[in-house]
């Protein structure tokens, strides 16, 4: 039966690390043996996500690595294409840049900037990175964004990654599917994906004469025979994202109260079945997350048995 939807995971160092990217390469060491072939890394306060892409894409060959996700505030988007450029080199061109809009309750109070106009700043900033990205250079003045380096920005071997937008609310899917190659839903369930995010996508990429957009659906996943103790954990853990209006809208749309709800959880063949859904529903890749939930050998026998799978069949 064919494959159909590659499938990677987002990596992060463990708790107890002395030294954070020396864990996580370590991890993507051993994610790769498990049979898996991508790496993808969260930008939170601590570690900065596009360094760690560069080093582990360079230090694990044959690895694509990518950002799941970088928020365009407040970065400037010269200096995030610089950055996506050196990892696409880094990685011998196996890198993709994922960007979000972020998360306004904790970006203001943490970097002390108000955020207006979001939508208008994702489309100029998907403007501007797609300039330099292909061309090296590019000149543009928006209202929220305006960029004319003096000198080159292109960095030798890491042009043209693809960019990737952490796109849900209508207006992120359209400018997305327009600007962008693809979208990395999380917390979107299959209905509303197949039935909103993933035609809003095509009909914005088909209109700007783009191709079909990647749709990289972000599920946590974890095989176990402990599935009522894991969904527990899921539930506290994963009850941050209820907190946040575009998590909790998309949630609504799913029909679903809680995050957990939506977090495939169970044996092999439950979360195969499961998994499927998404591929149905239109995923053309699977983004899993929060394998460590039911703890290291959950975690290893999740990534190996997905690594045995190789994607997901339909």
């Amino acid at each position: 039966m064919a494959l159909s939807a590659p499938i990677g995971i987002a990596l992060a160092p463990r708790p107890a690390a002395t030294n954070a990217v020396d864990d996580v390469i370590e991890r993507a060491r051993l994610l790769q043996r498990s049979g898996i072939d991508r790496a993808w890394f969260g930008q939170r306060f601590d570690f900065d996500s596009l360094s760690l892409a560069a080093v582990v894409g360079s230090a694990v060959p044959g690895l694509h690595v990518g950002t799941s996700v970088v928020p365009i505030n407040p970065r400037h988007p010269l200096v995030v294409a610089s950055q996506a450029q050196t990892a696409h080199a880094a990685s011998h061109r196996r890198f993709t840049l994922g960007l979000g809009l972020g998360a306004r309750d904790l970006e203001e109070p943490a970097f002390g900037i108000r955020i207006e106009r979001p939508i208008r700043r994702l489309r100029e900033y998907l403007t501007v990175l797609r300039s330099v990205l292909t061309t090296g250079t590019v000149d543009f003045t928006g209202h929220t964004v305006s960029a004319a380096p003096p000198l080159p920005a292109a960095v030798a071997g890491g042009d043209g990654p693809d960019i990737v937008v952490a796109a849900m609310g209508p207006q992120a899917v359209a400018a997305a599917g327009e600007l962008a190659d693809g979208i990395v839903p999380f917390l979107a369930g299959p209905r509303t994906l197949g039935g909103d995010i993933v035609p809003r996508a095509e009909v914005a990429a088909r209109a700007a004469g783009r191709p079909r957009p990647r749709v990289i659906a972000g599920v946590a996943v974890v095989v176990t025979d402990r599935p009522e103790q894991v969904r527990a954990r899921a539930a506290e853990q994963m009850a941050f994202y209820e907190g946040i209006p575009s998590y909790r809208a998309v949630l609504d749309r799913e029909g679903v109260a809680a995050a957990a709800e939506l977090a495939v959880i169970g044996p092999a063949a439950e979360v195969e079945a499961q998994l499927r859904r998404y591929v149905e529903a239109g995923a053309t890749e699977l983004l899993v997350t929060q394998t460590d939930l039911g703890g290291p050998e959950d975690e290893l026998a999740t990534w190996r048995f997905l690594g045995a799978l190789g994607g997901i069949p339909v």
